[in-house]
């Protein structure tokens, strides 16, 4: 028991550090003082002033397509990259699984100016596309991990009894593989959704100088003053 509680203390210890920075940035976001550090009252003009700003609403259309883009992208990639590894295992899935898992332990830095590299030798036309690629590639690695660890720990004798009935492959991968990675499958995009649109180092690499997404106009703005 008191193991327990001390794992329970543990953890709202762990969490009141995490969320209560969050909870005061969204608290002081109502304050009327300009100061963020003094609270002078309620107020919701802060809310009106961001509404009403042109290019930080530009911003975030464009954050959300370069974010929605990169889910679809990456979940197809991601999605057929595990089963492709899963379907037909080889001496070389160590080494390939390595590569594949490269983006996500390579510097932001680095991967940005290798994409800039890249995209200008290629003469690309920075702007929503390159951002979409750029994100893509650094977002595949985290639907791959999460499909493929759903593929390893079903049920495989499911899929035996499937085809010992006539089951076709279309047919086992709809009815049985498609549902057990699903789970899989829709949390690596909710975490590809939340890497891509909060990504600022390699969207500044990559991005054109008429397209901006909202963590770079936040960015900017802070630097310039807010």
């Amino acid at each position: 028991m008191k193991k327990r509680n001390y794992s329970l203390i543990y953890l709202i210890i762990i969490l009141l550090i995490t969320y209560i920075p969050i909870i005061l940035t969204m608290i002081y976001s109502f304050n009327e003082s300009k100061i963020t550090s003094i609270w002078s009252g309620f107020s919701l003009k802060w809310y009106e002033e961001l509404f009403s700003d042109r290019e930080i609403k530009e911003a975030l259309i464009n954050s959300l397509i370069v974010s929605f883009g990169t889910c679809f992208l990456s979940a197809i990639i991601g999605t057929t990259g595990a089963l492709g590894m899963y379907k037909n295992p080889t001496k070389s899935n160590l080494t390939v699984e390595s590569i594949a898992l490269l983006p996500i332990m390579i510097p932001e830095i680095i991967l940005g100016m290798v994409l800039l590299a890249i995209f200008s030798f290629m003469n690309f036309h920075f702007g929503l596309l390159t951002l979409i690629i750029a994100h893509t590639t650094f977002c595949v690695p985290y639907i791959y991990m999460m499909v493929k660890s759903r593929l390893e720990n079903r049920d495989k004798s499911i899929e035996e009894a499937a085809r010992d009935l006539g089951a076709t492959k279309f047919r086992l991968f709809w009815d049985i593989t498609f549902p057990d990675i699903l789970p899989g499958i829709l949390s690596g995009m909710l975490l590809a959704f939340a890497m891509s649109f909060d990504d600022v180092i390699i969207s500044i690499f990559v991005t054109g100088t008429t397209v901006n997404t909202l963590p770079i106009k936040i960015y900017t703005k802070i630097k310039t003053g807010v």
